[in-house]
């Protein structure tokens, strides 16, 4: 009895296929067409470009710096939201998620008034500490990160408000510390959100265009991203845009599915 409500529940109604269809082909057919259309036969020699090679260098490394810069920031930011008692977490939830509905590019214009030389914040660290963030590598993981960050701290809250607080009692009745409960019980109860968000975040990075161009500018070797590579590919050459798009996309899925399997499934 209990296996036929099972399988009725998860019966999709006929009413919903086609439209699911079409979605799953909305999404899928423009990938299949990129693949479809990329220049096999002379791949091998595309990849081995060093142009390519140093735009996806600067890629990995850039999203990956940006991605601790979130995990440092984030984890505490989300449990702000989900666990603390301070007045207008509404209100700072919504400005948390502005990145996600925000033009990247007026992001990066914003990062430009805040830390550029003249910024309200950039002139200091240019006068004081001899730091330029604007059209440096630097430059590109702090675009990165502001973009990126809300998935992290959506996910990671997310998770906390979904875990039981009956075990961070038990570890408080016993004596724990508050830093001690959180790091021993309330982080690894909330790890497959932790990763989920981390995930998320990594690969939104990794695609981040409009700001980075904006801020850091597209400088070979120092801000080239993988994106801004595709982009300037595909004014001059659209072969060479395809495979820098087709790296792209292999190396995304590659780690979302490999993560996902691994810890979110878990």
């Amino acid at each position: 009895m209990r296996a036929r409500a099972r399988a009725v529940r998860g019966r999709l109604p006929a009413v919903l296929v086609l439209p699911a269809a079409l979605g799953l082909a909305f999404l899928l057919v423009p990938l299949v067409g990129l693949l479809v259309r990329a220049p096999w036969s002379t791949l091998p020699q595309q990849l081995a470009s060093p142009a390519v090679g140093e735009a996806l260098r600067l890629s990995l490394l850039s999203a990956t710096l940006a991605t601790l810069i979130c995990l440092v920031l984030g984890v505490p930011l989300a449990w702000v939201l989900a666990r603390s008692g301070l007045r207008g977490r509404g209100v700072l939830r919504a400005l948390v998620t502005v990145p996600l509905v925000l033009p990247p590019v007026v992001g990066g214009v914003a990062l430009l008034f805040v830390l550029g030389r003249r910024g309200l914040i950039g002139q200091h660290l240019d006068e004081w500490f001899g730091i330029s963030l604007p059209f440096t590598t630097a430059g590109v993981v702090v675009a990165e990160a502001f973009v990126a960050m809300p998935f992290l701290v959506i996910a990671v809250e997310g998770a906390l408000r979904g875990a039981d607080p009956r075990f961070e009692e038990a570890a408080a009745t016993l004596g724990a510390s508050r830093w001690r409960t959180f790091r021993s019980v309330t982080l690894p109860s909330i790890m497959p959100g932790v990763v989920a968000g981390t995930v998320l975040c990594w690969a939104r990075a990794l695609g981040e265009f409009g700001a980075t161009i904006t801020f850091a500018g597209n400088f070979p070797g120092t801000t080239t991203t993988m994106p801004l590579a595709v982009y300037l590919a595909l004014e001059t050459d659209p072969d060479a845009a395809v495979v820098l798009s087709v790296v792209l996309l292999l190396v995304s899925v590659g780690v979302l599915v490999g993560l996902r399997e691994r810890w979110i499934t878990r």
